[in-house]
């Protein structure tokens, strides 16, 4: 696989067309997770050169008590099975991207999800840092690499340096870690790529 730059992926919805480019020759599933509210929908949506795949249900009252809604009240929505979208690298590279559930209740569908993924861009919210601790477990215990993405909000916390988000996630030196919007294409591109580049970069017989 080769690296690439945001700047030479086309944003462009639809950008990719519906079929595969003749280039294409690596074709790669990253499975994009974090915590319930995170933004993992709006990052495939923002990147994904097709029409994304979304498996969403209306939040009720019933699932209101079984699910953590701090910090993410106003959300309606959630996925109940995967968020799917595609994007198309220079260098023949496609990225399958699968967002999971955030909920400790689809705990069932994680190994799934995962079977097959070379990675995991895994998302987080410095808001509620504790609530990607699960997620992180679950990554570590399939054995995928994987990267960080700071989601940015709005009211997000400006003072915490880069050293103490690595320390209260325990990340290790070589794990990648970002800030992004998930809402912006670039952005979440970059993030991606943050992980494609991980990826490249460990041993052979880590492939």
């Amino acid at each position: 696989m080769a690296s690439a730059t945001s700047s030479t992926v086309d944003t462009t919805a639809g950008g990719g067309g519906i079929h595969l480019p003749d280039t294409a020759h690596d074709l790669v599933k990253i499975l994009v997770t974090g915590p319930f509210g995170v933004g993992k929908t709006t990052l495939i949506d923002s990147v994904s050169e097709i029409r994304p795949l979304h498996t969403e249900e209306q939040l009720t009252e019933p699932s209101a008590q079984v699910d953590d809604l701090a910090g993410v009240r106003d959300k309606s929505t959630t996925t109940v099975a995967i968020d799917f979208g595609r994007i198309s690298l220079p260098g023949g590279i496609v990225l399958y991207l699968f967002g999971t559930p955030g909920q400790e209740r689809f705990r069932s569908l994680w190994d799934d999800i995962a079977h097959g993924a070379l990675g995991a861009l895994v998302l987080v919210d410095a808001r509620r840092i504790d609530a990607s601790f699960d997620v992180l477990g679950l990554v570590e215990e399939t054995g995928l690499p994987y990267a960080v993405a700071f989601n940015t909000f709005p009211d997000a916390p400006r003072h915490h340096t880069p050293e103490q988000l690595r320390a209260a996630l325990d990340l290790e030196p070589t794990t990648p870690m970002v800030t992004c919007d998930a809402r912006e294409a670039d952005s979440s591109i970059d993030s991606l790529l943050a992980l494609v580049q991980h990826l490249i970069d460990r041993p052979a017989e880590h492939r």
